[in-house]
């Protein structure tokens, strides 16, 4: 054996142990490793969780499959009913019976590996799951949360890792967004175009093309000569500007920012110690270590508004490819042995990179209002904790009826692993929705936490009024109804900064019902609170629903199911306990005379 030791740390590298994968090498200058346990949940049958994967609610038994994966990646146009990691990570199952609720929360930020598989059928055998963790490295960090109800496990969970941010009031309202409005005429435009229309919005955003050549925090000079005046255009009607700021920044030694951050210290490494260098939009860029303080503190002064030339305190921040996304890298991120901080190789961050980068722009803005302002930052990447931070979306999907259906137990099982303020680009990001799809993409999304209309720029422009008046008045209905909750949805989320409670209570229905069997596989319709029971259509040519009724014996007389009537032109919800007044106004802030209560 110690022969073996020395060869492995003699200075020539190629003796290092190393694995290959297609064209590229991962040197593993610690040696192989991994860590696991296994656990056995007797009594439950019934697993969720583990986030983030374009599947069902329930997790499936994998005994004869794959495991789910948890390795943060950037997927364009996901495939669907996968395992297969996707843009974030959340380390947590949570087990359910009707007299008891379980959590299991594996603390752990490297490529993990989960399977859980219940008995054999054909068995005579009680009701159990046996559960096998296994990640690449750290060291095993279990805790059991024993609830023993639903409301206590996520209690006990957001007591761990963070309660919920109460977002600015603003941040429920709508969102429009796409990559890119053109410039600040394009903008304006469009922001008229809502007023024109009857429609109301709090928040356009910018993608990447608003900087000049894709360096972050600046300003292309041509198409946004004059972005601090745009935002004041848009904050006499009470309106926000969202830009975007990725974690790479543009190899350019001409770029003060770039220097700055070069010389002091604050990108990651190679294994040979030189300053990481990969691919992505601005072309050849270095990527910043935010699991340095140093570099999160200095990362949060670029946001002072004295630093961003141009931004104003309405101006709110989306990080985007946080994975990191690393074009033409392993699995389009980065290798597993670049070095962070502390010499940690970045196999054992892996997962926590987005997070990170999400704390240090969250606490840019606070800093940036000397901590008068909440702030609203949108995330891609997330890890268990991110709840604190701001919100996340589903990342890349595509305008079809089946992304749309599948949006729903993705936003469910975030809602059950403590990530709840989420949401699903409206019409899908790929591709062209028709109008069908796109005014029932809006019904569902409006009656979801995060509610953001999203497009790639190859797609044909998909404003509101763009489709005849038909389409344009269901979205103005739609958009309209969802401000007329905003009292409601403002109450929830501060239930859920102050007690962990997600306002998707349908995570799954037995939230709300947690003794009704009948519940625990039910993933297309869902509880927002304990009063609106929301089933959005989510099949082509449909002009009913069959609803599941849970509680009938409290509320609502036999049968257990109805045939709900679902027109395109109108938002159907089903109020268990509450009346909703008819609302109007043009941004969150004519809500605010609302009372904040259900």
């Amino acid at each position: 054996m110690s022969l073996n030791w020395t060869f492995l740390l003699q200075d020539d590298t190629s003796s290092l142990w190393k694995e290959t994968f297609r064209e590229f090498v991962d040197f593993k200058a610690n040696g192989p490793s991994s860590v696991g346990v296994d656990l056995r949940l007797h009594g439950f049958d019934h697993v969720y969780g583990l986030p983030e994967h374009a599947d069902r609610l329930q997790l499936r038994d994998t005994r004869d499959g794959e495991p789910y994966r948890l390795y943060n990646l950037d997927v364009f146009a996901y495939k669907l009913s996968s395992r297969l990691g996707l843009y974030g990570s959340v380390p947590l199952l949570v087990s359910h019976r009707p007299d008891r609720t379980l959590g299991l929360f594996w603390l752990n930020a490297s490529e993990t590996f989960d399977d859980q598989t219940p008995p054999v059928k054909r068995m005579r055998t009680q009701p159990h799951t046996d559960v096998h963790w296994l990640s690449e490295s750290g060291v095993i960090d279990c805790l059991v949360l024993l609830g023993p109800g639903p409301q206590q496990v996520f209690s006990q969970y957001a007591q761990i890792t963070g309660f919920q941010a109460l977002p600015p009031l603003f941040a429920l309202g709508y969102h429009q967004c796409r990559w890119n409005y053109d410039d600040e005429a394009d903008v304006k435009a469009v922001d008229a175009g809502f007023d024109r229309h009857d429609i109301p919005y709090d928040v356009i955003w910018l993608d990447i093309e608003h900087t000049n050549g894709k360096r972050y925090f600046t300003w292309d000079p041509v198409h946004f000569p004059e972005p601090a005046a745009l935002q004041r255009h848009l904050d006499t009607k009470n309106r926000k500007l969202v830009v975007i700021s990725d974690p790479h920044i543009k190899v350019d030694p001409d770029w003060s920012l770039y220097c700055e951050a070069r010389d002091g210290g604050h990108f990651i490494r190679d294994r040979q110690g030189q300053i990481f260098k990969g691919v992505c939009w601005p072309g050849e860029s270095s990527y910043l270590d935010f699991s340095r303080p140093d570099t999160r503190a200095w990362y949060s002064s670029c946001f002072s508004l004295s630093k961003y030339k141009g931004s104003t305190p309405s101006l709110f921040v989306w990080n985007d490819m946080n994975e990191p996304s690393v074009f033409y890298g392993p699995e389009q991120t980065m290798p597993k042995d670049a070095v962070h901080y502390g010499g940690w190789e970045h196999r054992e961050l892996h997962n926590l990179y987005g997070f990170y980068q999400h704390m240090a722009t969250f606490e840019g803005l606070i800093t940036r209002s000397g901590g008068s302002q909440r702030p609203f930052v949108l995330s891609r990447s997330f890890f268990a904790g991110s709840q604190r931070l701001g919100a996340v979306w589903t990342g890349d999907n595509v305008a079809s009826w089946k992304y749309l259906k599948i949006s729903i137990p993705m936003l469910l099982s975030l809602s059950v692993s403590g990530i709840v303020f989420c949401g699903a680009d409206v019409g899908g990001f790929v591709e062209d929705p028709d109008p069908e799809l796109l005014v029932r993409w809006y019904q569902a999304a409006a009656l979801q936490p995060f509610f953001r209309g999203h497009a790639h720029k190859a797609t044909k422009r998909r404003e509101p009024w763009l489709f005849g008046e038909q389409v344009t008045a269901a979205i103005r209905s739609v958009i309209k109804q969802r401000y007329c909750l905003l009292p409601f949805w403002y109450t929830l989320f501060h239930q859920a900064h102050t007690s962990g409670l997600p306002p998707l209570r349908s995570v799954p229905l037995w939230v709300e019902f947690p003794k009704e069997e009948d519940t625990f596989t039910v993933d297309d319709q869902y509880m927002i609170g304990g009063a609106l029971l929301a089933c959005p259509v989510t099949e082509p040519g449909a002009s009913e629903v069959q609803v599941f009724l849970p509680g009938c014996g409290e509320v609502n007389p036999p049968p257990a199911t109805a045939l709900i009537q679902s027109n395109v032109s109108r938002l159907d919800v089903i109020l268990k306990l509450v009346v909703v007044d008819e609302g109007h106004g043009y941004s969150t802030v004519t809500c605010e005379i609302l009372p904040l209560c259900y």
